[in-house]
């Protein structure tokens, strides 16, 4: 009798409740397996650019290898104004993923670090030989640590600066520098010294704590004064006039304002703990001996 007993007790509960639980881990599975086929995909429209941007890249150390430095410098202008729209597209239209960030990075690595290395190294290094080529290596090993902790440091840093020279600015002080020699014949291996300076002060900057501002608390949707086209129309002027100058300096200035600035606000930061450290002793002079 127990033993028939205990035969319905497995039979009607224990083996409907096993059925069940099987039933259910297959449903999740195929669950899960829909998803991940849907995740399979990627996002077309933003990594179109990315993919312009990388093209733009390979195409400059490909033309710094024939000899077009010009044509290699402007590939790289080129390649900033697509990273400049990938990211922006991607959140435009609601098609962000971690696939499009690491490829965005990795594009930056070649368009922003390896590519502006090799278009100066041709352009003004070659003859200093070790020394020539190693300052290229820290650039481009400085870009990539800079895009490194860049990466690390998403939702985490304060998003009106930047913690180092971005590489793009980097790369455009460099493409800046090659394309305004090649339109005013300044042969760059007779600035080698100088352009190998500014080489490895470029990447060392990407790589430093100095701030830099990033524009993106700029609210564009605002109403600005009148002036304020009036300075972007002479802008575009400026620009169109003389591009190679323009943008080089520009740049520069952007990279010696950021060491100002933290220079000014460290300033500002010790002036601060000096009043308070004096206020702090004026109270304690001020209390009574007690005996």
């Amino acid at each position: 009798m127990l033993f028939l007993l205990e035969f319905l007790f497995i039979k009607s509960i224990i083996v409907p409740t096993m059925y069940l639980k099987i039933q259910n881990e297959g449903c999740m599975k195929n669950n899960y397996l829909k998803k991940a086929k849907l995740k399979r995909g990627i996002y077309l429209l933003p990594n179109i650019f990315t993919t312009a941007g990388l093209f733009a890249g390979f195409y400059a150390i490909i033309h710094s290898m024939m000899g077009n430095y010009e044509n290699a410098a402007v590939a790289i202008f080129i390649a900033m104004i697509m990273d400049s729209f990938d990211g922006r597209v991607a959140r435009m239209t609601n098609t962000e993923s971690a696939f499009g960030g690491e490829y965005d990075s990795l594009a930056d690595m070649v368009s922003f670090a390896v590519a502006p290395a090799i278009v100066t190294y041709n352009w003004a290094l070659t003859d200093l030989g070790k020394a020539g080529w190693l300052a290229s290596f820290v650039f481009v090993a400085c870009g990539a640590l800079r895009l490194a902790r860049f990466n690390t440091q998403i939702g985490v840093a304060d998003k009106r600066y930047f913690q180092g020279l971005p590489s793009p600015a980097a790369a455009a002080i460099l493409c800046g520098m090659v394309w305004s020699g090649m339109v005013y014949h300044v042969s760059g291996q007779k600035l080698s010294s100088l352009v190998a300076l500014i080489t490895i002060v470029s990447g060392l900057l990407m790589v430093s704590n100095i701030r830099y501002h990033s524009f993106k608390q700029m609210n564009w949707k605002e109403k600005v004064p009148f002036v304020s086209i009036l300075i972007f129309v002479l802008l575009f002027v400026a620009i169109a006039i003389e591009p190679p100058i323009v943008l080089f300096v520009g740049f520069s200035i952007y990279a010696v304002t950021g060491v100002v600035l933290t220079i000014w606000q460290l300033k500002t930061i010790k002036s601060k703990h000096k009043n308070v450290a004096d206020d702090s002793n004026e109270v304690n002079s001020e209390k009574p001996i007690e005996k």
